[in-house]
């Protein structure tokens, strides 16, 4: 869907205000849309579901799950809502990431606009036209409802627009498998009509059939992990009436529900891991493959993404200072989760990983590690320089030497831009502005040839889902029920290949049809691969491990530590530092129902421990 289409103008401002509802028990009269501006005309109802369209949200570092809230990454800013509530300083009243509320807003829009789709004149909209609107109207409508799902559990399921007269004291929440039975619905009802694929770019952005069996793969995943099956932690939420929300038994065959889920996302043949060669790019490069799938607006990976987001915020906010904002910080936990080259982790002695001093020579490739930087950052996999922005790393956005020498100190002006994270560096604590507190910043969706120093930034998407997720979602599930599946080596090893590693049977072959070693294997794939996309956070929340401790103490580089002027051959710096230790209560495993609307619907009950 093109940018210039997602909103237009007066139109957009008009559906927007004749729209201002902000609850799902809105009580507005419903005859403003219906006037004949909205409904006689293509224009106004294309802009009336391109509304719709917006309730989508991007999670571009505004989201906790993709910024934050894991063991992955922080936020500068102690005062920010993630910050507050990885401090466990937030309640029902605290209103952090409120998107109940929002996701309603979309919900009822979606039911309006198919009441009213028809109405447009078969001259204006062919009838062709309105199927696809309405497939699409569908979609979204099991997508909100998917995020509620995840984010706060079972919801309150509305079939249609409430009228002005509702006894709103009548909606409970569902249970949760009447939840996912719903989405699941909508989404087959949406698959029916929507295309495998979309012949033009001018389609960007629209879902697909495709989409649809994606979005039922992470449901079905979700249904199966131990969060929502079987978790006797759930045993008390229950309705007014008795009704219990949350499965009550583990079902093992939901596994094998989830596996079949993503294997008919793979079965249609329609996506593909990106390389740099679809581009023309010559030989394969994985460095090139896993950084650029993120930055090409139309490659075969991705399966669902936004035109419309803030990509200038998400790279300002990640680059180092002087230029960018050093908000978006990475751990050292996660940069622990990448393997050395060889494809091995680092706790493994075999892996040739050194943990201090300097490197006395550089990597094989551009863009490997250089000599002079510390061995802990030297002969890692391609993604890891791919995605992290490390001390001594020169700086991406950049693309002039002159730029480069703007991120450098005057002794360290050679035209290569060394990020300096250490405590008198430009980009270190004791610079104005400049707050890194990890020692690390966020790579991932950032282009190289941004110009972070003049505010230059080159549009890409925001990607929701990718193949490369299906995969491994594939390879999980079948790990959980048929851990002899060849399909399991064979579906991981896809993602390890193209990140330029050897396949898992040949590093580690006692993992191969060993349930827990694998999954092992498996999740630390994952949290490589996907990270800073969210689903970090909602891995270990639907697996029950957010709550671990080694998931809630947050390491760094002591960036603190007064260099005395040394800059990058101060050891001090690379010292692991406990940067926190989180708070955790159980109950954050969903989000508490805002108190608002608990007193708007007496029906509803609260999530267990809020």
């Amino acid at each position: 869907m093109t940018k210039n289409k997602w909103i237009q103008g007066i139109l957009f401002l008009m559906v927007s205000l004749v729209m201002g509802s902000c609850y799902y028990l809105d009580k507005k009269p419903d005859n403003l849309l219906t006037e004949d501006m909205i409904w006689q005309t293509r224009a106004n109802a294309e802009s009336y579901l391109h509304n719709i369209y917006g309730y989508m949200h991007t999670t571009d570092g505004g989201d906790y799950a993709s910024m934050g809230a894991s063991d992955e990454s922080s936020v500068c800013i102690s005062g920010v809502n993630v910050r507050q509530m990885v401090a466990g300083n937030w309640s029902a009243a605290s209103g952090y990431f409120y998107n109940w509320g929002a996701f309603y807003v979309g919900i009822r829009q979606s039911f309006v606009f198919e009441t009213n789709i028809n109405k447009v004149p078969v001259v204006e909209l062919s009838d062709e036209l309105k199927a696809q609107y309405k497939a699409e109207n569908l979609f979204l409508r099991g997508w909100f409802y998917w995020q509620l799902l995840k984010q706060y559990g079972p919801f309150v399921k509305i079939t249609g627009v409430l009228n002005q007269g509702e006894d709103y004291n009548q909606y409970p929440r569902a249970p949760f498998d009447t939840c996912v039975a719903y989405i699941n619905e909508l989404m087959n009802n949406a698959a029916q009509t929507l295309p495998v694929f979309w012949n033009s770019s001018a389609n960007y952005g629209r879902p697909t059939k495709g989409t649809c069996l994606a979005v039922k793969a992470q449901l079905a995943l979700f249904a199966a992990s131990p969060l929502w099956n079987g978790n006797t932690r759930f045993n008390a939420l229950k309705n007014q009436d008795g009704t219990p929300l949350a499965p009550a038994q583990y079902d093992a065959a939901k596994w094998k529900t989830a596996a079949d889920a993503a294997k008919a996302v793979i079965d249609l043949n329609t996506y593909k891991l990106y390389t740099n060669a679809d581009d023309g790019g010559g030989s394969f490069d994985p460095y090139l493959s896993c950084r650029d799938v993120f930055l090409r607006s139309w490659n075969n990976e991705i399966i669902l993404s936004v035109n419309n987001w803030s990509y200038w915020g998400w790279t300002k906010c990640a680059s180092p200072g002087p230029g960018g904002y050093n908000l978006y910080n990475a751990t050292q936990n996660v940069v622990d989760a990448f393997s050395m080259n060889n494809g091995r982790t680092i706790d493994d002695p075999a892996s040739g990983y050194v943990e201090t001093g300097f490197a006395s020579t550089g990597g094989a490739n551009s863009w490997g590690h250089k000599q002079g930087d510390w061995n802990m950052y030297a002969n890692r996999e391609p993604r890891f320089y791919a995605y992290i922005q490390y001390n001594g790393r020169p700086v991406l956005p950049a693309p002039t030497v002159d730029d480069k020498n703007y991120y450098s100190s005057d002794a360290n002006k050679n035209g290569t831009g060394r990020v300096e994270f250490y405590y008198n560096g430009k980009s270190g604590q004791k610079s104005a502005g400049t707050n890194n507190i990890t020692g690390y910043d966020v790579l991932k969706r950032v282009n190289p040839s941004d110009n972070i120093r003049n505010d230059v930034t080159t549009y890409r998407p925001y990607i929701f889902i990718r193949y490369a997720e299906i995969l491994l979602n594939y390879a999980e599930a079948l790990n959980e029920y048929d851990p002899a599946n060849t399909d399991i080596v064979k579906h991981l090893n896809l993602v390890r290949e193209r990140a330029g590693l050897p396949g898992i049977e040949t590093v580690y072959p006692a993992a191969v049809g060993n349930k827990d070693e694998m999954r092992k294997h498996i999740l630390r794939e994952r949290a490589v691969e996907l990270c800073f996309e969210g689903d970090r956070y909602y891995t270990l929340v639907r697996r029950l491990l957010l709550g671990r401790t080694e998931h809630q103490t947050i390491y760094g580089m002591n960036v603190n530590a007064d260099d005395g002027g040394l800059g990058f051959s101060f050891t001090g710096f690379y010292q692991r530092t406990l940067f926190q230790k989180r708070y955790w209560d159980d109950r954050m495993y969903l989000f508490p129902i805002a108190q608002s609307d608990m007193e708007r619907d007496r029906a509803l009950v609260q999530n267990p421990g809020w």
